[in-house]
């Protein structure tokens, strides 16, 4: 019964009905335009650097914070502090600049 209730998204006599998950699902309508406008998105993240990349990476492999390839522009501008922060002490720490350049966002 139970391989007929994972099958069917239900459970006990379907009383229970498998729920979406709003941010795992894109409509690519205007919500999605705005976000883009907002500085936020998949094309934002195109435009990411490899250490913006690492960060994301680490989210959402190593934390479990889940996918990270249409983050909102206030989660990229968090990374971005992140990754400013991690440049900021890998130069006080070697002297000298991080190897991978940043990337202008605008």
């Amino acid at each position: 019964m139970d391989f007929v209730n994972k099958l069917t998204g239900g459970s006990q006599g379907g009383q229970e009905k498998k729920q979406e998950d709003p941010e795992q699902k894109s409509s690519g309508g205007i919500v999605d335009k705005l976000h883009a406008m907002a500085g936020g998105g998949k094309e934002s993240e195109k435009n990411e650097d490899a250490l913006d990349k690492g960060v994301d990476w680490v989210q959402e492999h190593i934390l479990g914070q889940g996918d990270q390839s249409n983050e909102s522009a206030v989660e990229q501008a968090k990374d971005e502090r992140i990754s400013d922060f991690i440049r900021d002490q890998y130069k006080k720490t070697t002297g000298s600049e991080f190897p991978i350049k940043d990337k202008e966002r605008f």
